[in-house]
């Protein structure tokens, strides 16, 4: 099959299989046209990359599944290399999720505190830092 059918076929496009291809995640020959040509068990092998990527792997992290991803990946039963490395993959997620809840948090608290009263110097430099502030152009991007 070529690119455009595998990649309707599994749900991803044709620059995805490309990179997956140059990551040595899957193979094709050539036609005698140039085309991408590849087997019927690409489609079960993209498939499995793309629920490896999906539960939050990387390209290099699928790469250390490469010889399982012709099988049923999600019915197999993980291997020790496979535990450490998606438990290494869940610590950079947490790690991540950690920062952006912190990050949500000070700007809802931010938002938060916008809202109260504040002293008229507060309020006289949050009107001359907004960008409707005498002398900014207006909303249109161009000046009046």
């Amino acid at each position: 099959m070529r690119i455009g059918e595998l990649a309707r076929r599994t749900g991803t496009t044709a620059r995805a299989l490309r990179h997956y291809e140059e990551a040595g995640l899957i193979s094709s020959v050539r036609a005698d046209n140039g085309y991408r040509v590849y087997d019927e068990g690409a489609v079960v092998r993209v498939s499995n990359i793309r629920y490896l990527l999906g539960a939050g792997l990387t390209l290099e992290d699928v790469a250390a599944f490469a010889a399982c991803l012709d099988g049923h990946v999600p019915a197999a039963e993980p291997s020790p290399r496979g535990l450490a490395i998606a438990r290494d993959r869940l610590a950079v997620l947490d790690a991540r999720i950690a920062a952006q809840t912190e990050a949500r948090d000070r700007l809802a608290a931010a938002l938060a505190s916008h809202g109260r009263a504040r002293p008229a110097a507060s309020a006289a430099r949050a009107e001359a830092c907004s960008p409707t502030a005498a002398g900014a152009p207006s909303g249109s991007g161009q000046a009046t």
